[in-house]
Protein backbone atom coordinates (compact mmCIF):
# COMPACT_ATOMS: atom_id res chain seq x y z
CA UNK A 1 0.00 0.00 0.00
CA UNK A 2 1.36 3.31 -0.91
CA UNK A 3 1.45 5.91 1.74
CA UNK A 4 0.39 9.28 0.66
CA UNK A 5 2.95 11.81 1.56
CA UNK A 6 2.09 15.40 2.03
CA UNK A 7 4.40 18.28 1.88
CA UNK A 8 4.55 19.42 5.45
CA UNK A 9 5.51 22.88 6.50
CA UNK A 10 8.53 22.66 8.81
CA UNK A 11 7.87 23.77 12.34
CA UNK A 12 10.04 26.76 13.08
CA UNK A 13 11.40 26.91 16.58
CA UNK A 14 10.60 30.23 18.11
CA UNK A 15 13.81 31.68 19.39
CA UNK A 16 14.19 33.83 22.47
CA UNK A 17 15.25 36.78 20.34
CA UNK A 18 12.02 36.60 18.36
CA UNK A 19 9.86 37.33 21.41
CA UNK A 20 12.10 39.87 23.08
CA UNK A 21 11.23 43.51 22.89
CA UNK A 22 14.57 45.22 22.69
CA UNK A 23 15.39 48.21 24.84
CA UNK A 24 17.02 51.10 22.94
CA UNK A 25 19.56 51.54 25.75
CA UNK A 26 20.98 48.09 24.96
CA UNK A 27 23.38 49.54 22.43
CA UNK A 28 25.34 50.98 25.36
CA UNK A 29 26.33 47.42 26.34
CA UNK A 30 29.04 47.90 23.76
CA UNK A 31 30.81 50.12 26.29
CA UNK A 32 30.05 48.45 29.62
CA UNK A 33 29.42 45.10 31.31
CA UNK A 34 26.67 46.69 33.39
CA UNK A 35 23.26 45.06 32.97
CA UNK A 36 21.37 47.80 31.23
CA UNK A 37 18.85 47.70 28.42
CA UNK A 38 17.79 44.11 29.12
CA UNK A 39 14.60 44.33 27.13
CA UNK A 40 11.53 42.28 28.01
CA UNK A 41 9.64 39.18 26.96
CA UNK A 42 6.06 40.08 27.65
CA UNK A 43 6.25 41.49 31.15
CA UNK A 44 9.25 39.38 32.18
CA UNK A 45 13.01 39.48 31.92
CA UNK A 46 14.18 37.60 28.81
CA UNK A 47 15.36 34.06 29.49
CA UNK A 48 18.79 34.81 28.08
CA UNK A 49 19.33 37.69 30.52
CA UNK A 50 17.93 35.68 33.43
CA UNK A 51 20.35 32.80 32.78
CA UNK A 52 23.30 35.15 32.38
CA UNK A 53 22.45 36.76 35.71
CA UNK A 54 22.31 33.38 37.45
CA UNK A 55 25.67 32.41 35.93
CA UNK A 56 27.27 35.67 37.07
CA UNK A 57 25.84 35.22 40.55
CA UNK A 58 27.26 31.68 40.74
CA UNK A 59 30.68 32.89 39.57
CA UNK A 60 30.67 35.59 42.25
CA UNK A 61 29.82 33.07 44.98
CA UNK A 62 32.54 30.73 43.73
CA UNK A 63 35.06 33.56 43.83
CA UNK A 64 34.24 34.25 47.48
CA UNK A 65 34.28 30.64 48.68
CA UNK A 66 37.00 29.09 46.52
CA UNK A 67 40.22 28.50 48.46
CA UNK A 68 43.38 30.03 47.07
CA UNK A 69 46.18 27.56 46.30
CA UNK A 70 48.91 29.29 48.32
CA UNK A 71 51.49 26.56 47.66
CA UNK A 72 51.18 27.00 43.90
CA UNK A 73 51.27 30.79 44.23
CA UNK A 74 54.38 30.51 46.38
CA UNK A 75 56.14 28.41 43.74
CA UNK A 76 55.23 30.85 40.98
CA UNK A 77 56.69 33.73 43.00
CA UNK A 78 59.91 31.82 43.68
CA UNK A 79 60.29 31.31 39.93
CA UNK A 80 59.62 35.01 39.38
CA UNK A 81 62.31 36.01 41.89
CA UNK A 82 64.85 33.90 40.00
CA UNK A 83 64.00 35.87 36.88
CA UNK A 84 64.03 39.38 38.36
CA UNK A 85 66.86 40.24 40.80
CA UNK A 86 64.97 43.27 42.14
CA UNK A 87 62.63 40.88 43.98
CA UNK A 88 63.67 39.55 47.37
CA UNK A 89 65.07 36.05 46.91
CA UNK A 90 63.66 34.67 50.15
CA UNK A 91 60.80 32.22 49.75
CA UNK A 92 57.48 34.05 50.17
CA UNK A 93 56.06 33.68 53.67
CA UNK A 94 52.60 32.17 54.08
CA UNK A 95 50.86 33.67 57.11
CA UNK A 96 47.35 33.72 58.54
CA UNK A 97 45.00 36.33 59.92
CA UNK A 98 43.08 35.95 63.15
CA UNK A 99 40.14 34.60 61.11
CA UNK A 100 40.59 30.83 61.33
CA UNK A 101 38.29 29.87 58.45
CA UNK A 102 36.16 31.35 55.67
CA UNK A 103 32.95 31.68 57.64
CA UNK A 104 34.76 33.45 60.48
CA UNK A 105 36.42 35.70 57.93
CA UNK A 106 33.07 36.71 56.48
CA UNK A 107 31.46 37.28 59.88
CA UNK A 108 34.40 39.00 61.63
CA UNK A 109 36.01 41.55 59.26
CA UNK A 110 38.07 42.92 62.18
CA UNK A 111 39.87 39.58 62.58
CA UNK A 112 40.79 39.53 58.90
CA UNK A 113 42.64 42.80 59.44
CA UNK A 114 45.12 41.38 61.94
CA UNK A 115 47.78 38.67 61.81
CA UNK A 116 47.60 35.89 64.37
CA UNK A 117 50.35 35.53 66.96
CA UNK A 118 52.17 32.73 65.10
CA UNK A 119 52.38 34.86 61.97
CA UNK A 120 53.73 37.87 63.85
CA UNK A 121 56.38 35.62 65.38
CA UNK A 122 57.27 34.25 61.94
CA UNK A 123 57.98 37.75 60.67
CA UNK A 124 60.48 38.66 63.41
CA UNK A 125 63.52 36.91 61.85
CA UNK A 126 62.91 38.85 58.64
CA UNK A 127 62.77 42.32 60.18
CA UNK A 128 65.21 44.63 58.42
CA UNK A 129 67.78 46.79 60.22
CA UNK A 130 67.73 49.27 57.35
CA UNK A 131 64.07 49.74 56.33
CA UNK A 132 62.91 48.06 53.14
CA UNK A 133 61.51 50.49 50.59
CA UNK A 134 58.46 48.32 49.97
CA UNK A 135 56.73 45.26 51.34
CA UNK A 136 54.40 43.39 48.98
CA UNK A 137 51.52 41.53 50.60
CA UNK A 138 49.10 39.24 48.76
CA UNK A 139 45.84 38.48 50.56
CA UNK A 140 43.07 36.26 49.24
CA UNK A 141 40.38 38.76 50.28
CA UNK A 142 36.97 38.10 48.76
CA UNK A 143 38.14 36.62 45.47
CA UNK A 144 40.73 33.88 45.22
CA UNK A 145 40.06 33.93 41.48
CA UNK A 146 41.39 37.48 41.25
CA UNK A 147 44.66 36.54 42.94
CA UNK A 148 45.10 33.36 40.94
CA UNK A 149 44.62 35.10 37.60
CA UNK A 150 46.27 38.47 38.19
CA UNK A 151 48.72 38.62 41.11
CA UNK A 152 51.84 37.09 39.58
CA UNK A 153 51.37 38.82 36.23
CA UNK A 154 50.94 42.19 37.93
CA UNK A 155 54.04 41.75 40.12
CA UNK A 156 56.10 40.82 37.08
CA UNK A 157 54.89 43.97 35.32
CA UNK A 158 55.64 46.05 38.41
CA UNK A 159 59.23 44.80 38.79
CA UNK A 160 59.82 45.43 35.10
CA UNK A 161 58.72 49.02 35.67
CA UNK A 162 60.97 49.25 38.74
CA UNK A 163 63.97 47.99 36.77
CA UNK A 164 63.36 50.71 34.21
CA UNK A 165 63.02 53.39 36.86
CA UNK A 166 65.68 55.91 37.81
CA UNK A 167 65.13 55.02 41.47
CA UNK A 168 66.36 51.87 43.19
CA UNK A 169 64.06 49.90 45.47
CA UNK A 170 64.74 47.32 48.15
CA UNK A 171 61.89 44.87 48.53
CA UNK A 172 60.97 42.82 51.57
CA UNK A 173 60.17 39.11 51.28
CA UNK A 174 56.73 38.76 49.69
CA UNK A 175 54.09 37.85 52.25
CA UNK A 176 50.97 35.80 51.51
CA UNK A 177 48.10 36.04 53.99
CA UNK A 178 45.23 33.57 54.26
CA UNK A 179 41.85 35.07 55.15
CA UNK A 180 43.36 38.54 54.94
CA UNK A 181 41.83 41.98 54.45
CA UNK A 182 43.54 45.18 53.35
CA UNK A 183 44.62 46.39 56.79
CA UNK A 184 46.53 43.18 57.48
CA UNK A 185 49.30 44.78 55.43
CA UNK A 186 49.80 47.27 58.26
CA UNK A 187 50.94 44.47 60.57
CA UNK A 188 53.33 43.16 57.92
CA UNK A 189 54.81 46.57 57.15
CA UNK A 190 55.43 47.34 60.81
CA UNK A 191 56.84 43.90 61.63
CA UNK A 192 59.26 43.86 58.67
CA UNK A 193 60.32 47.50 59.14
CA UNK A 194 59.28 48.61 55.66
CA UNK A 195 58.69 52.20 54.58
CA UNK A 196 55.57 51.31 52.60
CA UNK A 197 53.34 48.37 51.88
CA UNK A 198 51.48 47.41 48.71
CA UNK A 199 48.60 45.01 49.36
CA UNK A 200 47.27 42.93 46.47
CA UNK A 201 43.82 41.64 47.34
CA UNK A 202 40.85 39.97 45.68
CA UNK A 203 38.06 42.51 45.50
CA UNK A 204 34.45 41.87 46.43
CA UNK A 205 33.07 40.23 43.25
CA UNK A 206 30.61 42.16 41.18
CA UNK A 207 28.11 40.40 38.96
CA UNK A 208 30.27 41.09 35.95
CA UNK A 209 33.72 41.03 37.55
CA UNK A 210 34.49 38.04 39.83
CA UNK A 211 38.21 38.34 39.01
CA UNK A 212 39.00 41.92 39.98
CA UNK A 213 42.29 42.63 41.77
CA UNK A 214 42.65 45.63 44.10
CA UNK A 215 45.92 47.36 45.05
CA UNK A 216 46.36 49.40 48.23
CA UNK A 217 49.50 51.45 48.87
CA UNK A 218 50.16 52.77 52.37
CA UNK A 219 53.17 54.77 53.52
CA UNK A 220 54.57 54.09 57.03
CA UNK A 221 51.81 51.57 57.65
CA UNK A 222 51.24 50.39 61.20
CA UNK A 223 48.37 48.89 63.12
CA UNK A 224 45.60 51.38 63.82
CA UNK A 225 45.80 53.42 60.60
CA UNK A 226 42.55 54.49 58.97
CA UNK A 227 41.70 54.03 55.31
CA UNK A 228 42.28 57.69 54.42
CA UNK A 229 46.00 56.85 54.57
CA UNK A 230 45.72 54.41 51.65
CA UNK A 231 45.79 54.87 47.88
CA UNK A 232 43.64 52.39 46.01
CA UNK A 233 43.95 51.15 42.44
CA UNK A 234 40.97 49.02 41.54
CA UNK A 235 39.66 46.66 38.86
CA UNK A 236 43.02 45.29 37.74
CA UNK A 237 42.24 42.37 35.42
CA UNK A 238 42.26 41.39 31.77
CA UNK A 239 38.89 43.03 31.12
CA UNK A 240 39.61 46.02 33.37
CA UNK A 241 42.63 48.18 34.14
CA UNK A 242 45.67 46.74 32.37
CA UNK A 243 48.64 45.37 34.32
CA UNK A 244 50.91 47.93 32.68
CA UNK A 245 48.69 50.88 33.64
CA UNK A 246 48.30 49.56 37.19
CA UNK A 247 52.07 49.07 37.56
CA UNK A 248 52.82 52.56 36.24
CA UNK A 249 50.28 54.11 38.62
CA UNK A 250 51.61 52.08 41.56
CA UNK A 251 55.16 53.19 40.86
CA UNK A 252 54.03 56.79 40.52
CA UNK A 253 52.22 56.69 43.87
CA UNK A 254 55.18 54.99 45.54
CA UNK A 255 57.54 57.65 44.21
CA UNK A 256 55.25 60.43 45.41
CA UNK A 257 54.76 58.75 48.79
CA UNK A 258 58.52 58.53 49.25
CA UNK A 259 58.99 62.16 48.21
CA UNK A 260 56.20 63.52 50.41
CA UNK A 261 56.53 60.94 53.22
CA UNK A 262 52.79 60.29 53.21
CA UNK A 263 50.02 58.50 51.33
CA UNK A 264 46.25 58.42 50.94
CA UNK A 265 44.31 61.64 50.61
CA UNK A 266 47.51 63.62 51.17
CA UNK A 267 48.67 62.60 47.67
CA UNK A 268 46.90 63.78 44.57
CA UNK A 269 47.11 61.22 41.79
CA UNK A 270 48.33 63.15 38.78
CA UNK A 271 49.87 60.17 37.03
CA UNK A 272 47.71 60.78 33.98
CA UNK A 273 48.24 64.52 33.97
CA UNK A 274 50.34 65.47 31.02
CA UNK A 275 51.66 68.47 32.91
CA UNK A 276 53.64 66.14 35.19
CA UNK A 277 55.63 64.66 32.33
CA UNK A 278 55.90 67.80 30.27
CA UNK A 279 58.55 70.48 30.33
CA UNK A 280 56.13 72.93 28.85
CA UNK A 281 55.29 76.01 30.84
CA UNK A 282 51.93 75.61 32.53
CA UNK A 283 49.41 78.11 31.28
CA UNK A 284 45.69 78.61 31.49
CA UNK A 285 43.65 76.41 29.16
CA UNK A 286 41.68 79.53 28.29
CA UNK A 287 44.73 80.76 26.40
CA UNK A 288 45.08 77.59 24.32
CA UNK A 289 44.19 78.06 20.69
Amino acid sequence: MMVKTERLTPIRKKTDDAVVTENPWRRLREFTDARIGLGRAGVSTPTRESLEFQLAHAQARDAVHTELDFASLQQDLVALAEKYPVLNTETPLVLHSLATDRMTYLQRPDWGRQLDEASLAALKPHKAIEPYDLAIVIADGLSATAIKENAVVFIETLVQAMQGSENAYSLAPIVLVEQGRVAVGDDVCEALNAKAVLVLIGERPGLSSPDSLGLYLTWAAKRGLTDDKRNCISNVRKAGLSYFAAAQKSLYLLTEARRLQCSGVAIKDRSTDKIIDSNAVQTSFLLDK
